[in-house]
């Protein structure tokens, strides 16, 4: 029953790849480059803002641990991507290995559950999360991913940001080391 939902949900979001090619196009870039914008923007607010620091490096750990759920569930579940089914129009090359959970979106959506958190960078963070939700379904236009995937991704980081967040005061003081460290 899932996956004859995931596979109808795929062919919606997928059937439209090869119509439009400036969309295309949008969606190539979403699907591949919009993570290193997240990196950016997480850059500028370190060189920027010293009060957003601990924000920086929270929503950093909640990225890192929801790609490490990831990478755990990635080594023991395997799960074909479409195009290694023979399914859907592939737009951007990719190795053929497991398609669940996206790390693309894991990455993106963890920093910006990360950043609503706070009140200083929620507006940040909401807009974060749209663009996040964007490019994972971008990797579904594109035919690399199952829409399962993406919304399994958005639940990891959603996951991956709360439990960092509940422990955020005990990252307080490595926090502190790694700030100090940066300043030499």
């Amino acid at each position: 029953m899932l996956s004859q939902l995931n596979l109808k949900l795929f062919k919606l979001i997928n059937g439209l790849a090869g119509k439009n090619t400036f969309i295309d196009k949008l969606a190539i870039v979403s699907a591949k480059y919009l993570p290193i914008g997240f990196v950016v923007i997480l850059a500028i607010l370190w060189f920027g803002k010293k009060e957003l620091k601990h924000h920086i490096l929270y929503a950093c750990y909640s990225a890192l641990l929801g790609l490490l759920v990831n990478f755990t569930i990635a080594y023991f579940y395997f799960h074909p991507r479409p195009f290694m089914e023979g399914i859907g129009k592939l737009l951007v090359y990719h190795e053929p290995e497991t398609s669940f959970p996206s790390d693309h979106t894991t990455f993106m959506c963890s920093i910006a559950f990360s950043l609503i958190f706070f009140p200083k960078t929620r507006k940040l963070g909401i807009t974060l999360l749209i663009l996040g939700i964007i490019g994972g379904l971008a990797r579904v236009y594109c035919g690399l991913h199952w829409p399962f995937d993406v919304f399994g991704s958005i639940i990891i980081a959603l996951f991956a940001s709360c439990f960092v967040y509940l422990i955020r005061n005990k990252l307080f003081r490595l926090n502190t080391f790694i700030i100090q460290l940066v300043r030499i």
